[in-house]
């Protein structure tokens, strides 16, 4: 049992080395508190979205209804992702109820291990009743990892240090114990001198002799009053730190060691807290050229009072405080690779392509199925035209009923005004990039998720395009879909390869365990999806702003001309990356 913890703590832990090799044990937090949480956030959001619907009709008649669209799509999606990216691991709710997300090596979590564990949140509302996953997840889990953690490699913890009574340690205990408490050295530095005195026999006379003046030396302001000889120094040294030891083990002296030495550093330790604070809300930048480095030696200051806290068996709410300053000077000291917004530029037009590549064989099997899928709808469609009145949406009916007329009209498929358009556009791609999600967190269900998606897609569209051929308008619809559909189709192969290689990682994790599988695939598809998002954005604002105009034939070739060029391009730059960045 860790030193200085009741036999009745049952609080679950999980265990950090950190590069100072100390060893930080995070209480992980439990349901209850990640319920609480999450019912804050819920209730910002729900404000949120309130204070943009008060905006909008106030705003109304401005051209602004395709903002607000945006910031609807963005508050749903990314409020937590964002917070939790930019804030270190905390949203509104975390910091509250005093939780982070950190990653299993005790860093932060960064910007795509947000990103995964939040899009994984839809994962828990395909499986009825809605977040029962999740919640169980949490309980049986010996980490409290629900699926997205278990794909981000992340977990949830308690954050704050807590304060700790420290009270004097009693006179009579203080006195019986002074001789021994008086040497004070680190587990480290304990080794060395064991080693020194076991086998320092062996060593030639005159090299003993320099070994123990260089070692008395580095430990002379350890005994006020000492031998002068240096052999005779350190073997008193040696005894009377092996008696302290010993005491300790009975938990008395070795109490009364942790107390002085709470006494001792206190007010560091409370300076080093308002440094941890602030790095955790403002970052390390907010820090001076010269704090800076007197933040990195307090906090190696501090842990390395924490090992001496576990040498002297301290009292857990001791430990935990100091445990709990050394990990939030780990998680700011440490970061996850560089801030978030850094990130986006190169993750979206460098990683992401190179991921398509990399995926290139699973990418080709969600095309086939497409392509597949699409065939097989239009193929009945064409056999069985009867089928089109059950089968297809009325609306599509009567598009294609009128399709004739408006043809003669000199109209095209969907026109809108030119104020519309924006907005259009905006829900367009909002929807677009919603179905994509839904196709990558679809994966963890062992692929099937995203294969249905795909599949069913795949069936209506050519369900819908066999109906207007059976109508005698095929050309009128392939015109509509012609610009932006290059795009479109291949985004949504895109995503549903992001669900496939998360199914693959469950059911064929090859040598690797299937928490590392889903956490190696997750990042790939991760980056699989942002391709799919870069695209759906172009393909969702061509849709809206071309496709549902008047414009003619020519027009709508060119813009698929120009969409289909810039994803060769788009590729060919992520051939150039994944040959040179590493990576899943």
């Amino acid at each position: 049992m860790p030193a200085g913890r009741s036999a009745i703590d049952l609080r679950p832990r999980h265990e950090v080395e950190t590069p100072e090799h100390v060893t930080l044990r995070y209480e992980v937090a439990g349901l209850g508190s990640r319920a609480l949480a999450a019912g804050t956030d819920h209730l910002i959001i729900a404000l949120l979205f309130a204070g943009l619907g008060a905006l909008s009709d106030a705003l109304a008649g401005l051209g602004l209804e395709w903002f607000f669209v945006l910031l609807y799509f963005a508050v749903y999606w990314g409020y937590f992702a964002a917070f939790e990216a930019w804030w270190r691991g905390q949203t509104p709710g975390k910091r509250l109820l005093r939780l982070r997300v950190v990653r299993l090596d005790g860093r932060a979590a960064g910007f795509e291990g947000a990103a995964l564990r939040n899009l994984l949140r839809y994962a828990d509302l395909m499986l009825p009743p809605v977040y029962i996953t999740g919640i169980l997840l949490i309980l049986l889990h010996p980490r409290a990892q629900r699926l997205g953690d278990l794909v981000a490699g992340t977990l949830v913890v308690r954050d704050a240090p807590l304060e700790a009574p420290l009270p004097p340690p009693p006179p009579a205990a203080a006195a019986a114990g002074a001789t021994a408490l008086v040497a004070r050295l680190t587990p480290q530095e304990f080794e060395v001198l064991e080693s020194y005195l076991a086998r320092g026999a062996a060593l030639d006379p005159e090299a003993r002799r320099r070994l123990a003046a260089g070692l008395a030396h580095r430990f002379a302001d350890r005994l006020p009053e000492r031998p002068a000889d240096p052999e005779a120094f350190l073997a008193q040294l040696h005894r009377e730190e092996r008696e302290r030891r010993l005491a300790g083990r009975g938990g008395n002296a070795g109490e009364i060691a942790a107390l002085r030495l709470a006494a001792r550093q206190g007010e560091r330790w409370e300076a080093f807290d308002r440094q941890a604070a602030r790095a955790a809300a403002r970052g390390l930048d907010s820090f001076g050229a010269a704090e800076l480095p007197e933040f990195a030696a307090r906090y190696r200051e501090v842990a390395a009072d924490l090992a001496r806290l576990r040498t002297y068996r301290a009292p857990a709410a001791l430990l935990d405080r100091i445990e709990r300053l050394v990990a939030a000077g780990h998680n700011a000291l440490y970061p996850r690779g560089e801030p978030a917004w850094r990130r986006i530029g190169p993750l979206l037009f460098r990683d992401c392509p190179a991921a398509v590549i990399r995926a290139r064989g699973t990418v080709l099997l969600a095309v086939a199925l497409l392509v597949a899928s699409a065939g097989a709808g239009y193929a009945v469609l064409r056999e069985r035209p009867a089928l089109g009145e059950t089968l297809i949406p009325e609306v599509m009916q009567e598009r294609a009923a009128s399709a004739s007329r408006r043809t003669s009209e000199g109209r095209t498929y969907a026109e809108v005004a030119d104020a519309e358009a924006p907005r259009l556009a905006a829900a367009l791609m909002t929807h677009n990039i919603g179905v994509a999600f839904a196709c990558f967190a679809g994966g963890i269900l062992l692929g099937v998720g995203a294969l249905v998606l795909l599949v069913s897609n795949g069936l209506s569209l050519g369900a819908i395009f066999g109906h207007f051929v059976n109508a005698g308008v095929g050309g009128y619809l392939g015109a509509f879909v012609l610009g932006h559909g290059v795009l479109e189709l291949t985004a949504i192969c895109f995503a549903t390869a992001a669900g496939f290689r998360l199914g693959r990682a469950l059911w064929a994790p090859g040598d690797l365990t299937r928490g590392d599988a889903l956490r190696v695939e997750g990042t790939l598809a991760l980056r699989l999806l942002g391709a799919a998002a870069v695209l759906l954005v172009i393909a969702g604002s061509i849709e809206g702003l071309a496709s549902a105009s008047g414009a003619g034939l020519p027009y709508r070739a060119a813009i698929a001309a120009a969409s289909a060029a810039f994803l060769t391009l788009y590729l060919v730059n992520g051939a150039r990356w994944a040959r040179t960045l590493g990576g899943p």
